[in-house]
């Protein structure tokens, strides 16, 4: 969920510079069941205007209309929307209103700590029950020696007598695309509706720019001995060169990295050559590496177009990555 904080920093910080007051409002506490999960968030300008959900769209309503005397008096609140008598949800949500500022000290950690991929740390104080106090809020921490407050008037030293959400936000999850084809720039720009980082390699005999990879961090065309990767828990791999050599001399590379997914595309007679050489190329090939090289890459779901494999490769890799073997909702419901 870092991306969706990313995007309320970024459109906070634009409502500021136009002169908006912003509204922040983050589920804190469920009891029962709900479409999301504590720790989601949303946005609200006094103009109206909304960034994020804290439902699948049967609440927000319900928080912006709570969200104006908050407006009016500067004052955080706690709201209950109980979906166990409304359609949609069916669990009691706790959601913690309060006013916004992102100061330019919180904005620099900010950044940084996105850089370096560091765990942002996010506490929030509340009760359980509708009620308005300023003694309600949120703060951020960064590191030790970093604490930051979402509000102006919100002290950041711990609150007493007040209930505590907490929450640790891993690093975005990073994604490694080798290749510039048709089916590459669709795998980018739907692993960045996902919130993913995307860093698209070409090969330097067709290069490629931003302009032809929307929503990707970096695109770039550099040999596989000589590309610089930055590859840690969080980070997943897709060959996708449409050439042989190429996507050969990669897993070669990403022997020092180990990378938790390496999908490749081509048939299982392909990977079984490509596995046979990697050894031949490499007789000290850590054989680990194979146990996360997915080829074909993908979940059999019956995929024909670009769009398909793209999405059938990123079911996978998040299968993969959250450690969940694929199931149909309905299938494991029934055997509950």
């Amino acid at each position: 969920m870092t991306h969706e904080l990313k995007q309320i920093i970024e459109k906070a910080i634009e409502f500021q510079n136009m002169g908006l007051q912003s509204i922040l409002a983050t589920v804190v506490a469920l009891n029962g069941s709900s479409y999301r999960k504590p720790g989601v968030r949303m946005l609200i300008a006094e103009d109206g205007q909304m960034v994020g959900a804290v439902s699948g769209g049967c609440v927000e309503r319900d928080v912006y209309a709570q969200a104006q005397s908050v407006f009016k008096s500067g004052i955080p609140k706690v709201m209950t929307y109980d979906g166990r008598y409304k359609l949609g949800c069916e669990g009691l949500l706790y959601i913690l209103i309060e006013p916004i500022y992102i100061n330019e000290s919180f904005l620099n950690a900010f950044k940084s700590s996105i850089q370096k991929r560091d765990i942002i740390q996010i506490t929030s104080y509340f009760v359980e029950k509708e009620s308005t106090s300023k003694d309600f809020g949120t703060v951020v921490s960064f590191c030790k020696d970093s604490l930051f407050s979402l509000r102006k008037d919100f002290a950041v030293e711990i609150q007493q007598d007040l209930q505590v959400f907490k929450q640790s936000l891993e690093p975005c999850f990073r994604l490694y695309i080798f290749g510039g084809e048709h089916d590459a720039v669709k795998l980018c720009a739907m692993a960045n509706l996902l919130g993913w980082e995307v860093n698209v390699i070409t090969s330097v005999k067709d290069p490629k720019t931003l302009a032809d990879f929307p929503g990707a961090n970096s695109v770039i065309a550099q040999a596989p001995e000589l590309v610089e990767l930055d590859i840690d828990d969080d980070t997943a791999v897709v060959l996708m060169n449409h050439n042989y050599v190429l996507d050969l001399k990669y897993v070669l590379k990403l022997n020092s990295f180990k990378p938790k997914y390496i999908g490749v595309l081509g048939s299982s007679k392909r990977r079984e050559k490509l596995i046979n050489e990697l050894f031949e190329h490499n007789p000290d090939f850590n054989p680990e590496v194979l146990d996360n090289l997915y080829s074909p890459a993908g979940l059999h779901i019956g995929s024909v177009t670009p769009e398909e494999i793209a999405l059938s490769i990123l079911a996978e890799m998040l299968s993969v990555y959250r450690g969940i073997s694929p199931n149909s909702l309905r299938d494991l419901k029934k055997n509950k």
